[in-house]
């Protein structure tokens, strides 16, 4: 296995070749504006050894802040037509009711509710209105919308109308780009549209930007198939990343803290993540990173679909250290670092201007630095050490210590002892981290339905069976496949023998 791995962060552009499970070289380039012309110059640090040429490359797993980035910024998103399948029901709280007004007045390019739905039980709540489907279909062409977010009651349920109004969408406008919300989200109506009216929201910039990754790779000289990088720490290929990009919204962190798991051999422990910007908290179950179980908000919008429970905070290399009083961060020199920081000839002074002139740092002109005494270094690594600590203990889930794992290019602010951790471990080629995740990545599938009429094991089957089937069309192998988290919740209150089911599981990249 010779696996490319590339992680676009807010600093630097990671880029890792693991070949049979080891890290054979690590990279890191600046971050670009257009972040392209980062990932070219990162592929082109790693082959500057070449290591590249030979053998073959079996895969580039990209993660990028692109997507995410776009919805916090309120740039480059398509206005996007809301067709719900619920009426009467729900005409209450429209598409797009609960959105920051700035955002919803970019994407919203018009509301359409008819006819649909399911019951909480899988019956059908109203037949389908394909009449009033077409007729909305029509003034969405005219209005010039391209791009399409499909909802009806409880469609992880049944699917079915989501199905039959996407082919009513596509007969009249064949070259739309639709989005249904049972591909995305779980039980809930509001998140769920939420999440499939961002996904909509990013279908251009989607289309773009994986198709400038794919000619970066091809300038690059490298003859591999594509992958994006997933917010559970698995990838998907480019073709499924491009139909749903708003399943790489957290994959930054994520890659990073699989890449811990890898790097350490630890599957169970803590993750800190401190990068040039930001860091990021999370916890290890099985390899993998826990999830959220409850709403997550993403620039201002209510989702609810799989995204790991992390803590960020505003401490990195490039924070500002401010003296006078002594504040550390949350504000970043960012990418710039290497014009601003006090150590390469700038005049910002950061927590990797302190971190040289400690001695802790083996970067830039250690003289520029000279004038910080010892006290006040101790002062400022010690606030960012509160920090960290603070986040970590907002983010444990039991009461005794626990190991830590330190990465990312700013771990150096993380000390050897914190009240609460059992052991600090900082590990080789810890900074690139997020890239490393990225290689090692595995391909996911995910059922979250509710079964009725089913015995237990017949609708963990029935769950399973889904599960592994979207695992397989994200392109993982079959015979690899492994299940990493299934639970079952009866629902008393619901007739026919009621059960909500979740099942995950991953498996390796398949052959291409």
């Amino acid at each position: 296995m010779r696996r490319i791995g590339i992680d676009v962060g807010g600093t630097n552009t990671d880029a890792v070749l693991i070949e049979e499970g080891r890290v054979i070289r690590a990279v890191k380039a600046p971050t670009s504006e257009d972040v392209t012309t980062g990932i070219l110059e990162s592929l082109a640090r790693l082959g500057e050894t070449g290591v590249l040429k030979g053998k073959g490359i079996d895969g580039v797993m990209i993660g990028t802040t692109h997507f995410i980035n776009a919805v916090v910024q309120r740039r480059h998103l398509t206005r996007v037509a809301a067709l719900r399948l619920g009426m009467p029901a729900s005409a209450s709280l429209p598409p797009f009711c609960d959105w920051p007004e700035d955002l919803a007045a970019l994407v919203r390019g018009g509301v359409w509710m008819v006819e649909g739905g399911h019951e909480y039980d899988g019956r059908p709540f109203m037949p389908l209105d394909e009449a009033a489907v077409t007729k909305a279909v029509q003034e969405m062409k005219a209005a010039g919308l391209k791009s399409v977010g499909i909802s009806a009651i409880f469609s992880p349920l049944d699917p079915s109308h989501e199905r039959r109004a996407a082919e009513l969408v596509a007969k009249v406008m064949p070259d739309a780009t639709i989005t249904c919300s049972s591909d995305l989200g779980r039980i809930g109506l509001l998140e769920r549209e939420n999440a499939g009216l961002l996904n909509a929201a990013l279908a251009d910039l989607a289309r773009d930007t994986i198709a400038a990754f794919e000619k970066a790779i091809r300038d690059s000289g490298i003859a591999a198939p594509l992958f994006i990088t997933q917010n559970d720490g698995t990838v998907a290929e480019a073709s499924q990343a491009r139909r749903l990009p708003v399943y790489s919204f957290a994959s930054g962190a994520t890659n990073s803290m699989r890449g811990a798991a890898y790097l350490s051999g630890l599957q169970d422990a803590m993750v800190i993540d401190v990068g040039g910007t930001t860091t990021d908290v999370g916890q290890l179950k099985h390899g993998f990173p826990r999830e959220a179980n409850s709403v997550v908000k993403v620039g201002g919008v209510r989702t609810l679909f799989r995204m790991p429970d992390l803590l960020s905070i505003g401490l990195g290399g490039g924070s500002h250290v401010e003296l006078d009083p002594l504040k550390v961060g949350p504000v970043s020199v960012g990418y710039r670092l290497l014009k601003e920081g006090i150590a390469f000839g700038g005049r910002q002074l950061t927590t990797t201007d302190i971190a040289i002139a400690a001695g802790t740092l083996a970067l830039g002109d250690r003289a520029k630095v000279a004038h910080l005494d010892a006290d006040l270094c101790q002062k400022v690594l010690a606030e960012a050490a509160r920090l960290a600590e603070e986040a970590i203990d907002r983010m444990k889930t039991e009461a005794g210590d626990v190991p830590l794992i330190a990465v990312g290019g700013g771990a150096f602010l993380i000390p050897e002892r914190l009240p609460g951790v059992s052991q600090v471990i900082h590990v080789e080629h810890g900074d690139c981290a997020n890239a490393v995740g990225a290689a090692i990545a595995q391909v996911s599938g995910e059922c979250d339905q509710i079964f009725k009429d089913l015995s237990r094991p017949e609708a963990l089957s029935a769950a399973q069976g889904i599960a592994n089937d979207r695992a397989v069309a994200a392109g993982a192998e079959r015979a690899t496949l492994k299940t990493i988290e299934s639970e079952d919740m009866p629902l008393a209150y619901l007739p026919g023998n009621s059960v909500r089911v979740r099942v995950r599981v991953v498996g390796d990249v398949a052959a291409s």
